[in-house]
Parts: structure tokens; C-alpha cells; sequence
């Protein structure tokens, strides 16, 4: 699986394209928030020959859901996103107003992830993990013949995703992270939803959140 990372909008957000060797692929986290970021994902896609068959949400915070309307426009594909982060979607029409941005609400999904739910496009599988703590319906995305794992907010690189917002909880996502996140291979590749990647087992020794 190739994986291309574009970074979006004035929040810096990662967005994913995972490449099938098929061709196709799933877009995650889609974050293009004005007319030329939306060029680039297009651009990327043409450039590598890939076909978008599947819209993936780790949440739904605005700057995760920025480009879904595009996405639903430009290739008729709507999210798969957890049912607990539905009010996120719908409130972040109103939560782009104190980052100072605009956006109309996003779309509705197309269907509703549960944990352990296995997903595919091409030849390929993620299972779906549900690490809530960051939000109630936060989903990580593990590929286990790749050896990746899509964590949106909840683990980076040396930190943890915030848990002030509404329906975040501390406790409740350090209970996720250790035990959906670091029973994976230790070798797993992390890749955040903002920041740069990392690995299972640099988090698990050095991630100042946890003790050894």
C-alpha cells in the first residue's frame, strides 16, 4: 500500500490517500478547505492514476471534515465515520466560527463504523478501532499487512490528542491508547492526524503521557 500524505487548511490537518496497487484507493481525513488544496488532492489522484473509492473519517472536527462536501461532489463518495461523532459534524459549521473560517455543515455519511468493523477497497483491509477520549467516536484505522496504523487525534508523535473538548476525556483515552493502540506489533507505523509519523514502540517507551 502506498501511502501520500497532504497536509490542509489553516489548522494543518494530515490528509491520506492509501493507494491500492489495484488503483484504487481511500481517501482519510480529507482536510482541503479552499479551491487550490482541493487542486492538489485532484492533481495527486490524476498524477498517480488512482480512482477514489472510499471517504474515511478518524472523526468528524472540523478541520477533519473540511473537504467531505468536495469529496461527495467531485467523486459521489460520502464518509464512513462513528455514529458518537455525529454531533461534531453537526456542529462544526459553528465551531469554524471561533477558528475564525467558514464551511457549510458536512455532508451525511454514507454509513456508521463500529469497532472492529473490517473495511476494504481493492485488495486491501483496515480494521477499524475505537479509541474514544479525544471524541466519543474517535476510529483509528489499522492495516495489518502494511503495518500502519491512522490515528487521527488520539496518539502523535510524542504527545496525545486534547481531551477539553466536548465529549473528550482524559482517562478514557489513555485507556484506549494502551489497549487498542499498543498491543499492536511494536513495529506498527503511526501516522497522526496532524504532525509527523512515529512507530508503536517509540510511543510506548518515550510518549511522556505514559510511564514505563
Amino acid at each position: 500500500m502506498k501511502i501520500f500524505k497532504l497536509v490542509f487548511s489553516p489548522i494543518e490537518v494530515n490528509t491520506y490517500i492509501l493507494a491500492d496497487e489495484s488503483g484504487k484507493c481511500a481517501i482519510l481525513d480529507c482536510g482541503c478547505y479552499h479551491e487550490p488544496e482541493q487542486e492538489v488532492l485532484v492533481k495527486l489522484l490524476e498524477s498517480e492514476k488512482l480512482i477514489p473509492v472510499m471517504l474515511l473519517n478518524t472523526h468528524c472536527h472540523l478541520d477533519h471534515v473540511f473537504g467531505n462536501k468536495f469529496i461527495l461532489e467531485k467523486y459521489n463518495l460520502r464518509t464512513l465515520s462513528c455514529e458518537a461523532d455525529e454531533i461534531n459534524r453537526k456542529n462544526a459549521t459553528q465551531h469554524s466560527t471561533l477558528f475564525g473560517l467558514t464551511m457549510e455543515t458536512p455532508p451525511e455519511p454514507e454509513s456508521f463504523i463500529t469497532d472492529g468493523q473490517v473495511l476494504t477497497f481493492g485488495d486491501t483491509e483496515l480494521v477499524a478501532l475505537h479509541v474514544p477520549g479525544h471524541t466519543a467516536g474517535s476510529i483509528a484505522f489499522y492495516c495489518a499487512k502494511d503495518g500502519s496504523v491512522f490515528t487521527g487525534d488520539a496518539l502523535f508523535s510524542g504527545s496525545i490528542g486534547r481531551t477539553d473538548l466536548p465529549g473528550g476525556n482524559y482517562d478514557t483515552l489513555i485507556n484506549s491508547i494502551r489497549s487498542k493502540l499498543f498491543v499492536l506489533p511494536l513495529s506498527t507505523v503511526v501516522y497522526p492526524g496532524h504532525g509527523n509519523k512515529t512507530t508503536i514502540e517509540k510511543e510506548i517507551l518515550t510518549n511522556p503521557f505514559f510511564g514505563s
